[in-house]
C-alpha cells in the first residue's frame, strides 16, 4: 500500500483509508462482529487511517473503533470529529462549534476510544456564528496539550481554511469528492490545499456506492438507508444518473478492473494531496477497495473520466435542502 502525508508534520497515511461510519448508522443495520472483522482486514491490506466521528451512531462508532485499538493504538492514524450535536429525545441536530463544546467534546470522544491522544480531529461542520479563528484557537489548545496531534475542517470554503491556517496549521480538509461529486474542483478548495500543505480526505468517493454499480434503484436498501431520501437517488434523478454508471462499468471493464477500483484511482491518479476513505463493513469489499491503490490511470484516461462525469451530466444534489446548507461555509 503507497503512503500519502497527512499534513505538515510528517505523518504519513495509506494512500486509501476506511471511512467508518456505515458501521454504525445511514447504511443499514449493525454487525459490529463483522465491523471488526472489516478492520482487521484493513491492517492486513496496509490501510491505517481510520475515519470516525462522534456523531456516528451517537458515540457507537467512537466506542467500535476503540474496541478495536486495544493492543493495536500504535498500528492506526485515527481520525474523528466534533460539532454536529443530536440531543437525546430531541428531533434535528445543531452545530456547536464553541470552544467550550469543543473542550467537552474531545474528551468524550477520547474516553470512547479509549486512548490518550486522537491523531487528526476534525471540526465536522461549520456554525457562521461563531468565528472559525475562536474555533480553530480552541484546537490548537489540544494539540498544546498533547490530547490531539493535527487538526481539520470539513465541508468548507476555501476562504475559511485560509482563515483558519493562519491561526495553526490545518492538516485535512475532509469533504465529499468523487467522480459524481466535483465540487471541490469548482469551489477552489483542492487548490487551497494544494497551496498550504492541506491534505483533502475526500469522503464517499465511490459516490455513496453509486459508482460501484451496486445499486440500481432503492428498493433493496434498508428501511432506514440514508440513500431512501438523498437526491440523487431519486427515481427521477436515477433514471440520469444509472446511464452514467452503466458507462462507467463499461469503461471499468475494459480496463480489467472494478468500477469502485477505477473511481478511487481517478482519485488518486488526479491529485497527490488526495487520499479517499471509502467506507464499508464487508472485508471482500475492501480487499477490492485496497487493490485500487496500484492500478494506475493515464492522462487520457483521467481525462475521458472527467468528461464523462462532467458536473453538469450528473442529476441530484448530494444532500436534501437543509444538508446543503452545512456545507462549503
Amino acid at each position: 500500500m503507497d503512503r500519502r502525508s497527512l499534513g505538515q508534520d510528517g505523518t504519513t497515511v495509506s494512500a486509501i483509508g476506511l471511512g467508518c461510519m456505515g458501521m454504525s448508522e445511514f447504511y443499514g443495520p449493525r454487525d459490529d462482529a463483522q465491523s471488526l472483522d472489516t478492520l482487521a482486514a484493513a491492517l492486513e491490506h496496509g490501510i491505517d487511517f481510520l475515519d470516525t466521528a462522534d456523531l456516528y451512531g451517537s458515540g457507537h462508532n467512537e466506542e467500535l473503533i476503540g474496541r478495536f485499538l486495544k493492543g493495536r493504538r500504535g498500528q492506526v492514524v485515527l481520525a474523528t470529529k466534533f460539532g454536529i450535536v443530536r440531543e437525546p429525545g430531541v428531533a434535528g441536530r445543531r452545530i456547536d462549534n464553541s470552544p467550550a463544546y469543543i473542550r467537552a467534546a474531545v474528551e468524550a470522544s477520547l474516553q470512547r476510544l479509549g486512548t490518550d491522544v486522537i491523531d487528526l480531529y476534525y471540526m465536522h461542520r461549520r456554525n457562521i456564528d461563531v468565528p472559525v479563528e475562536e474555533s480553530v484557537g480552541a484546537m490548537a489548545e489540544l494539540v498544546k496539550a498533547g490530547k490531539v496531534r493535527q487538526i481539520g475542517l470539513s465541508e468548507v470554503s476555501a476562504e475559511t481554511l485560509r482563515r483558519a491556517h493562519a491561526v495553526h496549521p490545518i492538516a485535512a480538509v475532509q469533504s465529499e469528492y468523487s467522480l459524481w461529486t466535483r465540487d471541490q474542483e469548482r469551489s477552489g478548495v483542492l487548490a487551497a490545499c494544494r497551496e498550504l500543505g492541506t491534505t483533502l480526505v475526500a469522503y464517499s468517493p465511490l459516490g455513496r456506492a453509486f459508482l460501484t454499480g451496486a445499486v440500481t434503484d432503492t428498493s433493496s436498501l434498508a428501511a432506514d438507508d440514508f440513500r431512501r431520501v438523498n437526491p440523487r437517488f431519486a427515481e427521477d434523478a436515477m433514471a440520469q444518473n444509472r446511464r452514467l454508471a452503466e458507462a462507467f462499468g463499461d469503461f471499468a471493464a475494459d480496463l480489467g478492473a472494478r468500477p469502485a477500483q477505477v473511481a478511487l484511482a481517478w482519485l488518486l491518479s488526479k491529485h497527490d494531496h488526495v487520499v479517499p476513505i471509502p467506507g464499508t463493513k464487508r472485508r471482500s469489499y475492501l480487499a477490492e477497495n485496497a487493490a485500487a491503490a496500484s492500478l494506475r490511470l493515464t492522462a487520457e484516461q483521467v481525462a475521458a473520466l472527467d468528461a464523462l462525469f462532467a458536473p453538469e451530466a450528473v442529476a441530484g444534489t448530494r444532500y436534501n435542502e437543509a444538508g446543503m446548507k452545512d456545507v462549503g461555509l
